[in-house]
């Protein structure tokens, strides 16, 4: 081997050399921007995941919106500043019996499933007008939401037509259908079409469906629960008539029994 053919070999060899080198260099260099690049991302990414969050933390739950709303879709057979006075009954019925009651009140249900019948057969026969305030402060309790659901789900009946409203007022608060007070079944909206399916006017109604879904009446709902609370009213169930407190003979009960019920109102009706 000649000495210049070595001399170039070994040039060559360092020239190799040191573009290896330089091309380890590029490869560092950009593996480097990745990193910083991939690492900015990975940061904007909990950075965004953080200000979602927040955000959605700060947004009103679906209820508060409703009691927010500044809009109100009152249903159908109201009246009143958004539709909150439901009146039901003969328009030539000289008296209104007021009736306060919050749909998960086991109290109510045992004046609905003991009571109800004689309620509707008064009202059927025009002795009084009925006049119904819906109330929410069960939820409170148990941060629930099952008062508030059904109430909005009984402006969707009442929007359907005031009898549809009362029987499902009545399926509510049935043996059948209506829970203890610490099962919050009426915040589902397929538990609410199951009673509803018990209701000829409802079973299978679409619209009413959808009505409940969409949360059409929880506005309306919201508005009808601080109507109770503006009442001054403390419990449920509770009964007026001219203002004055239905009551069993003797006590500061409601009327539990149709006896009792019956009593009160005849000394409301003279009154």
């Amino acid at each position: 081997m000649s000495t210049r053919n070595s001399q170039s070999n070994k040039a060559a060899a360092r020239e190799r050399l040191r573009e290896e080198r330089e091309r380890d260099v590029r490869k560092a260099k950009v593996r480097r921007q990745f990193t910083v690049a991939g690492a900015a991302v990975v940061v904007l990414a909990i950075a965004g995941g953080v200000s979602y969050a927040v955000v959605q933390s700060n947004k009103p739950s679906e209820w508060q919106a409703a009691k927010d709303a500044t809009t109100v879709v009152a249903p159908k057979n109201t009246s009143g500043q958004d539709g909150t006075t439901v009146i039901i009954g003969k328009a030539s019925a000289k008296k209104t019996l007021v009736e306060y009651e919050d749909s998960r009140c086991p109290v109510c249900a045992q004046f609905e499933q003991t009571v109800g019948p004689t309620v509707q057969k008064d009202l059927d026969a025009g002795t009084f007008k009925l006049q119904y305030v819906g109330a929410t402060f069960l939820d409170n309790s148990d941060n629930g939401s099952g008062s508030k659901n059904a109430l909005s789900a009984l402006g969707a009946a009442l929007n359907v037509s005031p009898e549809a409203f009362l029987q499902y007022k009545s399926a509510l608060y049935s043996a059948q259908f209506h829970p203890e007070e610490s099962a919050d079944k009426f915040a589902k909206d397929d538990y609410l079409f199951k009673v509803a399916d018990s209701v000829p006017a409802l079973k299978g109604n679409a619209a009413f469906q959808k009505a409940v879904k969409d949360g059409t009446y929880d506005a309306w709902a919201m508005k009808m629960s601080a109507a109770f609370d503006k009442s001054g009213v403390q419990g449920t169930p509770t009964f007026k008539m001219d203002g004055k407190t239905l009551t069993a003979q003797g006590s500061e009960n409601p009327p539990m029994t149709v006896a009792e019920f019956s009593s009160a109102l005849s000394t409301a009706l003279k009154g």
